[in-house]
């Protein structure tokens, strides 16, 4: 195996979702890198399309602030529709994902309370130091969408790479008024996702389980 495939391949088998941070920020210079090599992904017809707002320290203290606010007195309202649903296993594994999760913090699958709580933790960004926002043109719609993933991918592993964890969280995206008016952007933009990251705190429970994969022959056809 070529030694750069072999160190792909490990970053991916490694890259976990991280809720739990330490204090400590991301130097500059590691931040300048990450963002830089992310920057490299690819886009249909070389478009770019994601814009990144970043925010940390005081910022960001009055952004958890904010934003928690919102959330427990507004509904709501992503830019990009959810799912209509989650049929067969692609529900079963958003459920063993779940679960896995509320074992790690020790919460019973029947206590609404606590899971509300812990589901809350998203939008304290799990503690992080840092918190990416990224949005589309709406008029690129879920093309540019997708473009986004494959930036967030880039991020991820390069995140991995530095020694950083990393959370993508959709559930940022349930409320994309509330980031357009705090980062003054216009209706033209849509609010794809977040990305809390940080420098992991290991000893976390919660960031001790890890998910499965499908083998490829469960997700692959040879013709």
């Amino acid at each position: 195996m070529p030694d750069a495939f072999a160190t792909l391949a490990s970053l991916l088998d490694s890259r976990w979702t991280c809720r739990a941070y330490t204090s400590s920020p991301v130097p500059d210079a590691t931040l300048g890198d990450l963002l830089a090599a992310a920057q490299r992904s690819a886009s249909w017809c070389n478009t770019q399309p994601w814009q990144v707002e970043v925010v940390s320290g005081d910022a960001l203290v009055s952004l958890r602030e904010a934003l928690l606010e919102h959330v427990l007195s507004s509904p709501q309202s992503p830019d990009l529709a959810w799912p209509a649903s989650y049929p067969d296993v692609y529900g079963d594994r958003r459920r063993a994902c779940g679960f896995q999760l509320y074992e790690a913090v020790g919460i019973s699958r029947d206590d609404k309370d606590a899971r509300f709580v812990q589901m809350l933790r998203n939008f304290e960004f799990f503690g992080a130091p840092h918190v990416a926002l990224v949005h589309t043109p709406a008029a690129l719609g879920p093309y540019g969408a997708v473009d986004a993933g494959l930036w967030l991918q880039s991020f991820l592993l390069g995140a991995e790479a530095l020694g950083l964890g990393a959370a993508p969280q959709a559930a940022l995206a349930s409320y994309g008024a509330f980031f357009r008016e705090w980062f003054g952007l216009g209706e033209d933009r849509m609010v794809v996702f977040g990305v809390s990251f940080g420098f992991p705190d290991r000893e976390a429970t919660v960031n001790g389980f890890r998910t499965a994969r499908a083998d490829v022959a469960d997700a692959v056809r040879f013709h």
